[in-house]
């Protein structure tokens, strides 16, 4: 995403509350701002400590002697202050879900002391969660990055936002004579993801299943996992892509507000099992690039496994749904927008 944006204005200063310069990789020759975070020992490692030190980090920036500015906000980034006169593009992944929606299974989930849970966490909480509503207003125009985060944008927010999908890697196509027999599973092993409820499913399906992350649930996710259970913990990217290129089948069982992993699968046409709610509704094509489940259960997932397994995706229609999310689109939409965006900006100020 911050690739593809760097990309697309390459003369534009990046400016982040932390970044490690011995993995800048692509961002290497990129003109990168870190915050006065950075100079704290421990908190590259430890960025979630910080995390009511992240609202000061992004205001310290003087955007003073920028026309426009275009925020990738998670959470504090679209923060910033801004003159007047500057146009403030904030492209919102979401509002963060441990400040609305999902805060107290954050609170309940999260491995904290209790003492920290009862009497220290709510209150940090709800002192950032003022701030998030209060910076929410400092932007001018919002993009979301699906119709769902789009609604949730409105509901915490009240305000509109257009939808531009982010981009997906895609790689040259070139699918196996014949896939493999396993199921993969991707991403960080943390509570919302829901891979307690794939591990549970194959306990029971005996189908065999990689999983590719780590995580706070990794030690208990192991623990209960039968032995057709493989964890992979973190891999290279051309061992990822390898597995997506010969697995079976996807399984993404959590809502997502977009969820870029399915996509990944998808690109190389690995047909997805996923949950009916959230982005995933926007990205697979039931069908024709996998098949939705309606109950996050056990069950619900056992029962779509079964259905999955008796269908015949086809990789090339497969890959063509991954195709319309591609970088290219992605930054025609986004440059389109802007140059609109600007010129209204431009015609308000000077009228």
């Amino acid at each position: 995403m911050i690739l593809a944006m760097h990309e697309l204005y390459p003369e534009a200063p990046i400016f982040t509350s932390l970044y490690n310069e011995a993995n800048m990789g692509e961002f290497a020759k990129a003109d990168v701002r870190p915050s006065f975070l950075q100079k704290i020992p421990g908190a590259k490692r430890h960025h979630q400590r910080f995390l009511g030190q992240m609202p000061e980090a992004f205001e310290s920036f003087d955007l003073s002697k920028y026309d426009v500015v275009l925020s990738s906000s998670h959470s504090c980034a679209k923060g910033v202050i801004t003159k007047p006169e500057t146009l403030h593009v904030s492209y919102c992944h979401s509002p963060p879900r441990y400040l609305w929606d999902n805060s107290h299974q954050y609170v309940k989930d999260y491995p904290w002391p209790n003492w920290l849970k009862r009497f220290v966490i709510p209150s940090i909480l709800h002192k950032m969660r003022i701030w998030d509503r209060a910076a929410a207003d400092r932007v001018d125009r919002y993009i979301a990055n699906s119709n769902y985060v789009a609604g949730r944008i409105q509901k915490y927010y009240r305000r509109e936002a257009e939808v531009i999908y982010p981009p997906v890697s895609m790689e040259s196509f070139d699918p196996p004579a014949e896939r493999e027999d396993y199921y993969l599973a991707v991403g960080r092993l943390i509570p919302y993801k829901r891979f307690d409820l794939i591990v549970k499913a194959f306990n029971e399906l005996k189908m065999p299943l990689k999983i590719v992350g780590i995580g706070n649930q990794e030690k208990r996710l192991r623990r209960i996992a039968d032995r057709n259970i493989e964890f992979l913990g973190m891999v290279p990217e051309e061992e990822l892509r390898n597995y997506y290129r010969y697995a079976k089948g996807f399984i993404f069982p959590q809502i997502e507000d977009f969820g870029i992993t399915p996509l990944e699968a998808m690109s190389h046409g690995c047909p997805v099992v996923a949950y009916g709610q959230g982005g995933g509704l926007e990205t697979v094509s039931d069908g024709e690039s996998g098949l939705f489940f309606h109950q996050q259960t056990v069950d619900g997932l056992k029962r779509a496994i079964h259905e999955f397994e008796q269908k015949d995706f086809n990789p090339e229609k497969v890959r063509a749904q991954a195709e319309k999310f591609h970088v290219d689109v992605f930054k025609e939409k986004l440059e389109r927008f802007i140059d609109k965006e600007w010129e209204v900006w431009q015609n308000n100020f000077s009228s």
